[in-house]
């Protein structure tokens, strides 16, 4: 979880929940507003660190209630507004009283999501004297004494003084985002913020303007290339970026370049490059789904990342640092693991590895409980996990209607599991469109946060 607020502001059910449920499973704190007054009570009682904010509601449309917080001095958090069609210029005015970017109706998965992290990423800049580097206390990646993780210290010190482009092999949860992030904080060259794109959101159709940005009346919507310039641009899964993404991904690395859409002067293209794969990307280059130019581009050098089951010697550091790091940022009761307990997890398979580690150790720390956490109380937690050997059971003590809701919330948990908690891979084996799935998760009490990478 990076513990970032966010406040979404729009008058529209469907939309205000569609984004609540996106943004809780990239693991920020949702609340929401249907109406203005409603989000002005929201800022009074506990300020956001974002507000996204619809500009048509019925009562006061969003650009008075942003005049309102800039003329009051309440405007302390940046905002993004939410734009229909036909009120793109309305959203560039409200840029011009303190909204800091604006999103376009339909929704896309990969422009909220990169226009949420540049506008959080900006603001922490802003509040760390210009650093460009993140206020947030990096999860423990590299604690434990193992070979395995004092070699990983070492890498990090090694590419944090190098500039080459470094591919990252490892299963979800493996730690290669967090590998990034630690690469990106160590290095002192970089003063932009780390942006990650996670290539399975990019649309098929929007794909080049999505890393691009474009031009269009006059204005700029900056993409992701550009977004990152000065900083990190890591290219999580590159394997799964569409055809025309990986045409102008080459090209922009090739020519240290690139053109927006709909503009006519080139962008220099200057960032720090890295990217992560499951698998070796040769198999990709070998099936078709990967360029092999771009592969040999993004792979100069390439670093492993173990799954957790090989290396369970460092577990028992782990769970003490992921004990403190929710203690310190999430402000959690600090509870201490027995040593019973601890070998009693040295001892599982951990499919979703370090972040499934970290989840179960949120969740024993939010039920609460005595200061020494037993084996009794592990087990409680470990029986809401899927596993890969776990059966679906068919309850015949309940009514149909709660029976069959029983069934799909087992189904869905253990496909989930089996797709490493990539809701796109989940949504191609179950047959549903992703808006669809994500309410059927939420409606059924699934937490991706607990399966996914």
């Amino acid at each position: 979880m990076n513990g970032n607020s966010v406040l979404v502001v729009d008058d529209e059910p469907d939309i205000r929940n569609l984004l609540q449920e996106i943004l809780e499973d990239e693991g920020y704190v949702v609340s929401t507003a249907d109406n203005a007054a409603a989000a002005q009570d929201c800022i009074t009682e506990s300020p956001p660190d974002l507000v996204l904010l619809d500009i048509w509601m019925p009562d006061t449309d969003g650009v008075t209630l942003l005049k309102t917080w800039q003329g009051s001095g309440a405007l302390a958090f940046p905002v993004i507004m939410i734009s229909g069609h036909g009120t793109v210029e309305t959203a560039v005015e409200a840029t011009r009283h303190g909204a800091v970017d604006f999103i376009e109706k339909p929704v896309s998965l990969a422009k909220l999501l990169l226009t949420v992290e540049k506008a959080l990423a900006e603001g922490q800049a802003a509040n760390s004297e210009g650093s460009g580097k993140s206020v947030v206390k990096r999860l423990p990646l590299l604690t434990g004494d193992s070979p395995y993780m004092k070699s990983m210290r070492e890498n990090v010190e090694v590419h944090a003084q190098r500039s080459d482009t470094v591919l990252l092999i490892g299963e979800p949860g493996s730690g290669r985002v967090l590998f990034a992030q630690n690469v990106h904080d160590a290095d002192p060259q970089i003063h932009g913020p780390f942006i990650q794109l996670r290539c399975d959101t990019l649309s098929t159709s929007h794909s080049v303007r999505e890393l691009c940005g474009e031009e269009k009346d006059g204005t700029i919507s900056m993409g992701y290339l550009e977004s990152a310039t000065a900083g990190t641009l890591f290219l999580n899964d590159i394997d799964h970026l569409p055809p025309a993404a990986q045409d102008c991904m080459r090209s922009a690395i090739e020519q240290q370049g690139f053109v927006r859409v709909g503009g006519n002067q080139r962008v220099p293209f200057r960032c720090r490059l890295m990217a992560s794969a499951r698998i070796d990307i040769q198999a990709a280059v070998r099936e078709g789904r990967l360029d092999a130019t771009l592969a040999r581009l993004v792979s100069s050098e390439s670093i492993t990342l173990k799954p957790l089951r090989e290396h369970p010697e460092d577990i028992p550091a782990l769970l003490e640092a992921f004990v403190d790091w929710h203690v310190e940022e999430e402000g959690l009761p600090y509870r201490h693991f027995t040593v019973a307990a601890q070998n009693r997890l040295r001892n599982l398979d951990w499919p979703g590895n370090l972040l499934e580690l970290k989840n179960l150790v949120q969740r024993i720390l939010l039920i609460g409980g005595l200061a020494e956490i037993e084996v009794t109380e592990v087990n409680r937690a470990l029986g809401v996990l899927p596993t890969r050997e776990t059966s679906l059971m068919l309850r015949h003590d309940l009514p149909l209607r709660e029976a069959r809701a029983d069934f799909e919330r087992q189904y869905l948990l253990k496909c989930l599991a089996e797709a490493q908690g990539n809701i796109g891979d989940l949504a191609k084996h179950v047959g549903m469109e992703r808006t669809h799935l994500y309410r059927k998760l939420r409606n059924l009490d699934i937490d991706l946060d607990k399966v996914r990478e």
